[in-house]
């Protein structure tokens, strides 16, 4: 599996397929008042926003970063229309050289806002290019070369950068630092995810009136409990169960349905998948447990170790089924109960399979 085959997993919170976008955006809350979850988030950009509001000004730049799926990009729109601006969106890999980011920037409106997804990824050239413009809002032009080089200073209309990553150590310092505001996302609560679904039911009409295609609150929380705490990935396992349902099931939405829906794309009852399944057995019957390095396993996998330590690791990390320390990983008691794999404390903390 590649790693662009890897983000489109069921449950990996990155990637989505083409026709599932409009759907997405169609569920994604458009106000802070419809968002769910992220309470001290949602309390200081809804503080910053008043007071930007208030005296007509830009708001200050903001930094996102987290596991993918939590809401970076849903996040800069809602602050968009709460501001009442133009939102721009682009990528730190999409923006190659200082030149189109100076296209970016000097088609901005007052106010506007830059939203650059994966921004750890942008070129040092650019970098070193956007700190002016973060700054001062100024971008310098540099003619001709030699000592008949001149520099055109252009002034650009104030702006907010809204910043997302899913991996904030790799920003440097000095891009860092130039944010005044920075949010870390956490993963949602069952709560949480239980709303949101309840939300997203409605809009799909799956709450009707008929009692042969409603879905209960038991039979959502099924679908929270498998979610791995991310919305992204909640609001995928419902369309899926729909769909399942519209065609094996005349509709219908109970607990078998949910659990023969699931095992089809191969979700377990704490959302693990195939990949999950095979990272932690991979660990435990090929290097006994661990400690073993990423790349390690990542090599006995087939895979890339990006995709395993941005899409598998941090859930598992979450719900305590992996240990990363000095030596590398391991896997803990927990893992091995729910693989039915035999916990051996006595021989230095080593896994094997009980089959």
């Amino acid at each position: 599996m590649s790693k662009d085959d890897a983000s489109n997993r069921m449950v990996s919170g990155e990637g989505r397929p083409e026709d599932d976008g409009a759907l997405d955006r169609a569920l994604r809350p458009q106000s802070l008042d419809d968002l769910i979850g992220q309470d001290k988030v949602r309390d200081n950009l809804r503080t910053m926003i008043h007071a930007a509001r208030a005296r007509g000004e830009a708001l200050d730049h903001i930094l996102i970063y987290g596991p993918p799926g939590l809401g970076k990009t849903t996040l800069s729109h809602i602050v968009g229309n709460e501001m009442g601006s133009a939102v721009r969106v682009t990528s730190g890999p999409a923006i190659e050289r200082a030149g189109d980011l100076a296209a970016i920037l000097t088609n901005l409106h007052a106010n506007d806002i830059l939203f650059i997804d994966e921004i750890h990824r942008l070129p040092v050239a650019v970098e070193e290019y956007i700190y002016p413009a973060m700054e001062d809002f100024k971008i310098d032009f540099t003619l001709d070369s030699g000592m008949h080089a001149k520099v055109i200073t252009y002034h650009l209309k104030p702006f907010t950068l809204i910043g997302a990553t899913t991996r904030a150590g790799l920003l440097t310092g000095a891009l860092r630092s130039r944010f005044g505001l920075t949010h870390h996302l956490q993963f949602y609560s069952e709560a949480d995810l239980l709303a949101i679904l309840r939300r997203a039911a409605d809009k799909l009409a799956m709450q009707s009136t008929s009692p042969q295609r409603a879905i209960d609150d038991k039979s959502l929380k099924e679908i929270a409990q498998r979610s791995r705490g991310t919305p992204r990935v909640t609001l995928r396992l419902l369309r899926r169960v729909r769909d399942f349902a519209q065609v094996r099931a005349k509709s219908k939405v109970d607990h078998r349905v949910i659990e023969d829906a699931l095992a089809l794309e191969g979700v377990d009852e704490l959302g693990l998948d195939n990949l999950d399944r095979s990272y932690l057995r991979t660990i435990a019957n090929v290097y006994q447990g661990g400690p073993v390095g990423l790349e390690a396993i990542a090599a006995t996998l087939g895979e890339d170790s990006l995709t395993l330590e941005d899409v598998v690791e941090p859930y598992l990390l979450q719900i305590g089924f992996l240990a990363r320390t000095r030596q590398g990983r391991r896997l803990t008691a927990k893992a091995a109960e729910h693989l039915n794999l035999e916990w051996r404390p006595s021989e230095s903390e080593t896994l094997f399979a009980a089959e």
